[in-house]
């Protein structure tokens, strides 16, 4: 199985954002991390090797990426604002720069799915009810789609619309739905 290992120093963030990718063709798998966890967690947990036949065979494209949930949401002596926005700075990453950088390593036509367990299943989801326009699809195992869980009380804009439990329920807009 091919496998390689990618960086760039991220402007939505301002730090150098590491990606894994394995596989070279088949619909793009967008994986993100569990709570504090990185890149190469479903690595380490043995999915790669679990999924080898199918992206040997062509089927699906792994890519892989961190969270900066350290730097955000479980960040205990971080400001609560500062937390929300920090979080959507790293949701302009990965709208502005993991997406484009997957359609440049594939092809533009490549359906994205993002994928997640625990807090990565909230922003798995959360990306693709934000994007369906970039992101074609969600598998979110396990997760807690509301972020107050994560947000010690503090709950502005920026927080309700990245907790899929909230905004999701007011959303009324047919051409959305």
């Amino acid at each position: 199985m091919k496998r390689e290992l990618a960086s760039w120093y991220s402007p939505s963030l301002n730090k150098e954002m590491p990606i894994a990718s394995y596989g070279d063709y088949g619909f793009a798998l967008l994986l993100v991390p569990t709570a504090a966890a990185d890149y190469l967690e479903y690595e380490r947990f043995q999915l790669m090797d679990h999924l080898a036949p199918f992206i040997n065979a062509g089927r699906v494209r792994v890519f892989s990426i961190d969270s900066i949930n350290n730097d955000s949401w479980m960040n205990n002596n971080m400001n609560p604002r500062d937390k929300s926005i920090r979080h959507q700075q790293w949701n302009d990453y990965v709208f502005n720069e993991v997406v484009p950088y997957i359609r440049n390593s594939t092809s533009q036509e490549t359906p994205v799915i993002t994928c997640g367990a625990s807090f990565g299943a909230l922003h798995s989801m959360n990306l693709f009810l934000k994007r369906p326009d970039i992101i074609n699809g969600v598998i979110a195992m396990s997760g807690v789609y509301d972020l107050s869980e994560y947000t010690k009380g503090h709950f502005d804009e920026d927080a309700y619309f990245n907790s899929p439990w909230h905004y999701m329920k007011n959303l009324n807009d047919h051409n959305i739905l």
